[in-house]
């Protein structure tokens, strides 16, 4: 489909070239019809001026003196030297004086070894025509010379009637010269269509049609061309002024303005016309295709500024498109930290509740709660009740103890001062406060401490509350293992300082941080525990500046990591 416009224009080319080459040949070709009827014109007229320049001769050489008394008997010597001179002058073949028999007896070629006189031309149509009382016009090659000519003759006006017939030769060789160095093809035709002159000497005394026996019986009787065959010429009239003549087809114009029914044949060739028509057809297509290059040009031209229009634009673009993937990366994270807003707006809420549902409780359940341990403390000393039973009733009541305690940290409203603090000081509180539970468990805890101090900024108390929260949970995740093991690692950088806690238990499993840190989730069977820790620790954690963060450990169990920012240096009071 994309060559379709180019075999398209290749296609309107060549019907442009057929068409012009056709309107051109046209044109040109009736020029070269013109030019042509100009020269058979010419041709006519040559002709015509030939033969009608001596056509009155004879008339006035019938009625000279020296003419009439040498037909009727005076010597013949003066009247030879003067046709000679005669004949000189005038360019004329042949000057000669015949008797009324037809022997000439007197010729301007009479010191000529072929000299007229004694020849007999009684046997000449235009003797016959002459003595007649007509001027006789033949045309024939000479019987004497074997020289073709045209005979022009009279009857020679004596006392008593015509006494003899003056003749006078025209011979055309001259001018059949000049046909043939002008390079052009001409022929005359005789009224049988015998072709008398020819600027190809190869055509004379040919037939333009075939003879009749009766046309070659009178041709043979006048001795007109004797010693030729007439063979017809190869040669073909066809239509609209157009003939093949010998392998060549030619431009054929032709005349009969000729005495004696004679014709004139013109041939050119129409070569300069065809010539021309390429020519121009060249010029034509040269154009269309100098036009089509220019407009290929043009539109090249259109194309490539359409085309830096568009790599423009496309740079445009793709600066937009970065700009819109910049502004689009900006909202997702405006979306990311919305979502985290809400959801820590959320979280804030629900420990907001969870706030004040725990002030209202721990206030409700307080009092009865130390009403139940004083009532089991007098039980005790008064004996009215069983050490066991006592036992799993006091249990129970330092248990609601502790759920209130945890309760109260929500129901807290006051801040606590910060201050700096030792953070390793804080873990060894904290593994102190789990030492019984470790004790119990039989488990083993590797500590990690840096040498110098791990300061930090807040409460420690707090802090170690979130050590513990998080050293309680890892006991339990280990208490089925067979070797418990905890991992407490505390690290310092120039910009943060963090520990982490690993222990070999049963891992977090499909739950993440998120989740875990929600009031009232646990991972523990029921009874184990309210889900209060992470929750607590992380709400302690974010009042800090810090972050927390929990995974599976690749050997198993799990890891929890705490970082907090380093609290920038105090710069000397003034």
């Amino acid at each position: 489909m994309r060559r379709l416009p180019f075999i398209l224009s290749i296609l309107a080319t060549l019907i442009a070239a057929i068409v012009v080459f056709r309107v051109s040949y046209a044109y040109f070709h009736s020029e070269e019809l013109s030019r042509a009827q100009g020269r058979l014109s010419l041709y006519q007229s040559s002709v015509s001026a030939e033969i009608d320049r001596f056509s009155h001769l004879t008339f006035v050489l019938a009625r000279d003196s020296h003419v009439i008394a040498t037909a009727e008997g005076r010597a013949t010597g003066a009247l030879n030297q003067r046709f000679e001179e005669f004949s000189q002058q005038a360019g004329l073949g042949a000057i000669y004086l015949m008797a009324l028999d037809g022997v000439a007896i007197a010729a301007s070629n009479h010191n000529t070894p072929s000299s007229f006189v004694g020849q007999s031309y009684a046997f000449r149509p235009y003797f016959q025509d002459a003595l007649s009382g007509r001027q006789g016009r033949f045309y024939a090659i000479g019987t004497t010379t074997g020289l073709p000519g045209y005979f022009i003759a009279d009857a020679v006006a004596g006392r008593s009637g015509p006494s003899g017939v003056v003749a006078i030769k025209i011979e055309f060789s001259t001018l059949e010269d000049s046909w043939r160095n002008s390079g052009e093809q001409v022929l005359l035709a005789n009224e049988d269509g015998v072709v008398l002159l020819s600027s190809d000497p190869e055509w004379r005394y040919k037939t333009l049609n075939p003879l009749s026996a009766q046309q070659r019986e009178t041709i043979t009787a006048a001795r007109q061309f004797p010693g030729q065959a007439l063979k017809e010429l190869d040669w073909q009239e066809q239509a609209e002024s157009w003939a093949r003549i010998g392998p060549n087809r030619r431009i054929h114009l032709t005349t009969d303005a000729l005495p004696h029914g004679w014709q004139l044949h013109y041939f050119a060739s129409d070569d300069r016309a065809a010539t021309r028509s390429w020519l121009v057809t060249a010029l034509v297509i040269f154009a269309a295709a100098l036009a089509l290059i220019v407009t290929q040009v043009q539109r090249a031209r259109r194309v490539g500024a359409a085309l830096r229009r568009s790599e423009s634009e496309e740079a445009e673009l793709r600066k937009a498109n970065e700009r819109l993937a910049v502004e689009i990366e900006d909202r997702r994270t405006a979306e990311r930290r919305l979502k985290r807003t809400q959801s820590e707006l959320e979280q804030a809420s629900r420990l907001a509740a969870l706030g004040q549902l725990s002030a209202s409780v721990t206030h409700e359940l307080g009092q009865p709660i130390a009403a139940m341990r004083n009532h089991l403390v007098a039980a005790e000393f008064g004996g009215q009740a069983q050490p066991g039973f006592l036992g799993k009733i006091t249990g129970l009541v330092d248990r609601m103890e502790g759920i209130t305690r945890q309760l109260k940290f929500f129901a807290r409203s006051d801040s606590e001062a910060f201050k700096e603090f030792d953070l390793r000081d804080a873990a060894r509180a904290a593994l102190a406060l789990v030492e019984p539970n470790v004790t119990t468990l039989g488990a083993q805890i590797t500590i990690d401490m840096p040498e110098s101090p791990a300061t930090l900024r807040g409460s420690r108390l707090r802090i170690e509350q979130v050590l513990t929260n998080l050293l309680r949970n890892a006991l339990d995740a280990v208490e089925e293992c067979d070797d418990p093991s905890l991992f407490l690692t505390i690290a310092r950088t120039d910009t943060d300082i963090s520990f982490e806690l690993r222990d070999n238990g049963h891992g977090l499993g499909e739950a993440t941080l998120v989740e875990l840190q929600e009031p009232f989730v646990t991972t523990r069977e029921s009874g184990r525990g309210m889900g209060l820790g992470l929750a607590i620790s992380s709400s302690i954690v974010q009042d800090h500046g810090g972050t927390m963060s929990a995974m599976n450990a690749a050997q198993g169990g799990a890891i929890f990591r705490v970082t907090f920012p380093v609290p920038p240096l105090e710069s000397p009071s003034e």
